[in-house]
């Protein structure tokens, strides 16, 4: 039997007609070996494949003292903990990395991504969207938008206040999993299956959406779009963009260097090399025409920034006479402040 890509048993809600809306998994396992698979075989029911079985809070007795038996203390405690969950739960097995068939599993992969045992690009996510439907989420979790009417309705009778914080499909990620070393100011501005690298200090007006996130220490006050992934070391200025592949940039996979700053309200549509510089304002797409330059300024050619994707050690800036796009060698890469990340 080869080796399995995933495992994780979680806590779910599920609307009045038993469709799953999402799925909490405290403790997902990237490669779980086979003999905790061959509990939850022995347990569970599990045959094979990409499969989520329910089960009932009565079975997590016995399956706390199978997966004791087997040598699995913490997955053990885990369960255990979950005997007195009042609502679904789910063993979520993934045997091979697959798109997704269903919301447990769909769930199950923004997890991989959130908890670093993945990076962005590094899970298969094809046809993801359909699987998490559009939830409220709420004071009192995540709620059907067709049952919404009367479950405040309910809490209005009741005397209590249902606070309605999103209507996504996607829930913060914070509500899951808060990975250690790292400030975010605003937890709704970061999607569950974010990769927020220790170190990453997310602002007011910073966002991390799913598939993408940062290396290591980094500084986000604008957007990193889906499927972006930012090097350690580098600084997005506030408003700043980063074209993801959700949002017009195709194929193109944009990715940020390491030590790379992107100005107040600049953008990029190319992927990045190391210690590259955007300056202020200027938004760099893949057609837009560039003036190479010499360390005396002198014009050497003109080209597609396209051509220059990937490329370290550059400097993106707007002639404020002329109005071309001129690119140079970056003498001088950016240093965050280590005051500001230290104690995060």
């Amino acid at each position: 039997m080869s080796e399995c890509f995933s495992l994780a048993f979680g806590i779910g809600t599920q609307n009045s007609a038993g469709d799953w809306l999402e799925v909490f998994y405290p403790q997902p396992l990237l490669n779980p070996g086979n003999a905790l698979i061959d509990v939850v075989k022995a347990e569970l029911g599990y045959a094979e494949g990409n499969q989520a079985i329910s089960f009932a809070a009565s079975q997590c007795g016995a399956l706390s003292q199978a997966l004791n038996a087997a040598g699995f203390s913490e997955q053990a405690a885990l369960v255990a903990q979950m005997a007195d969950s009042a609502r679904p739960l789910v063993a979520t097995v993934l045997a091979s990395d697959e798109a997704p068939s269903s919301t447990p599993e769909a769930y199950l992969k923004l997890h991989l991504l959130s908890h670093r045992l993945v990076k962005p690009h590094g899970v298969v996510l094809a046809g993801i969207f359909p699987l998490l439907p559009n939830v409220a989420w709420t004071t009192q979790g995540a709620i059907d938008i067709s049952e919404l009417p009367q479950r405040q309705m309910a809490a209005r009778m009741k005397g209590d206040s249902l606070v309605v914080h999103s209507i996504d499909k996607f829930p913060s990620m914070t509500d899951y999993v808060v990975p250690a070393g790292i400030r975010i100011a605003d937890t709704a501005r970061v999607r569950l299956g974010a990769y927020v690298g220790e170190g990453t200090t997310v602002m007011h007006e910073g966002f991390i959406n799913f598939n993408a996130g940062t290396a290591g220490t980094s500084m986000v006050e604008g957007r990193i779009s889906a499927g972006v992934f930012v090097g350690k070391g580098s600084d997005l200025g506030g408003g700043c963009s980063t074209m993801g592949t959700l949002s017009g940039g195709g194929n193109i996979v944009i990715s940020v260097g390491e030590g790379c700053l992107i100005g107040a309200n600049a953008g990029i549509g190319i992927p990045l090399g190391d210690r590259c510089t955007v300056e202020a304002g200027l938004y760099i797409t893949a057609g837009i025409k560039v003036a190479l330059l010499d360390d005396a300024d002198n014009l050497v050619e003109i080209v597609k920034a396209r051509d220059l994707a990937n490329q370290s050690d550059l400097l993106f800036r707007r002639n404020s006479q002329t109005g071309a796009i001129e690119c140079k060698t970056n003498k001088s890469a950016i240093q965050l402040n280590d005051m500001l990340h230290a104690h995060n």
